[in-house]
């Protein structure tokens, strides 16, 4: 086979994240979100990927492992087929995927708001319980926020009172309240 062609015949992907595994006898199909945009934060595109015998997948430490090991949420690169459906997601037959990352361990809370600091994008929440701890949650560009019928909503619309379910990093600062990153904040009903 002509080198030309088999380089040409492989596309890759950086960094996408596995959002969705479905299994049946023969193959595993992944959806992974990713961007062909290096400097971009938001993943744009989607590929679903077809894992068979053929498909050799790797570790972060370069062993190798089977499809049953992915997780969602792990963050991978992909070399894949040229050849694609024109379904959305397109979807191509995998040839190599290495895990990069595993997922980023989230935590969640439930409390309510009682601070706001727009200028500094963060917000204070008391955490229901027996022991009721306060802990501030820092916004980043991809936190998301959720009115209580699961719509998205802006941040300007968060206001002290509110129920909200809080999902966060796994990590807090030492200070007093402890801070966080919020990834996703629910507001409950």
């Amino acid at each position: 086979m002509d080198g030309n062609f088999s380089r040409n015949a492989m596309q890759h992907l950086n960094n996408g994240i596995i959002e969705e595994i479905v299994s049946d006898r023969n193959n595993t199909l992944i959806t992974v979100s990713y961007t062909d945009c290096v400097n971009c934060n938001r993943r744009e595109l989607e590929i679903r990927l077809v894992l068979g015998n053929n498909t050799v997948i790797f570790d972060e430490r370069g062993r190798r492992i089977r499809p049953r090991d992915l997780m969602t949420g792990m963050v991978i690169n992909a070399t894949y087929s040229s050849a694609m459906t024109r379904s959305i997601p397109p979807q191509a037959t995998a040839y190599m995927i290495r895990v990069v990352r595993q997922p980023r361990q989230e935590n969640v809370i439930e409390g309510r708001i009682v601070d706001v600091n727009r200028r500094n994008r963060n917000f204070t929440v008391i955490k229901d319980g027996r022991r009721p701890d306060v802990i501030q949650f820092n916004i980043s560009d991809d936190t998301r926020f959720f009115n209580g019928f699961g719509r998205p909503m802006d941040f300007a619309d968060l206001i002290p009172g509110l129920r909200v379910r809080v999902n966060h990093a796994n990590f807090m600062t030492a200070s007093i309240p402890p801070q966080t990153t919020a990834y996703t904040v629910n507001i409950l009903r």
